[in-house]
């Protein structure tokens, strides 16, 4: 089992930057795919970003790709996202997300551990 927590979220005005934490914890995660998404109300979840545990293939939707980054530590057992430029659109609950696999990693059901979600809501 992997288990998964997320931090870091909170109320931005536009144009600032949050960066998210997803501390993980259980098996070793050395082979595993981590995963960014969020979930706006009415809405279903979609893929933000992604990259490999043993570092690499760092990969991002066209929302966000050129303002928000992912990073992970291993000696921390966590994995960022440092969030810049933020939009209203970007207003959502953010999911961390782990997976042995290497497909699908760009949809939910790709992913097999989730964190509870840390909300982010961007005013104008």
């Amino acid at each position: 089992q992997v288990q998964l927590v997320e931090s870091g979220g909170g109320l931005v005005q536009a144009g600032g930057s949050l960066r998210l934490s997803c501390a993980a914890s259980g098996r070793t995660l050395s082979s595993y795919v981590m995963g960014w998404f969020r979930q706006a109300p009415g809405n279903e979840r979609e893929f933000v970003s992604r990259i490999n545990w043993s570092g690499g293939r760092a990969l991002y939707a066209d929302s966000v790709k050129g303002r928000f980054i992912i990073s992970r530590d291993s000696d921390k057992n966590t994995v960022y996202l440092q969030m810049s430029s933020l939009k209203p659109e970007d207003t959502a609950v953010y999911y961390c997300a782990a997976t042995p696999r290497h497909t699908g990693w760009d949809t939910s059901s790709g992913y097999d551990y989730w964190g509870q979600g840390t909300q982010v809501t961007v005013s104008l």
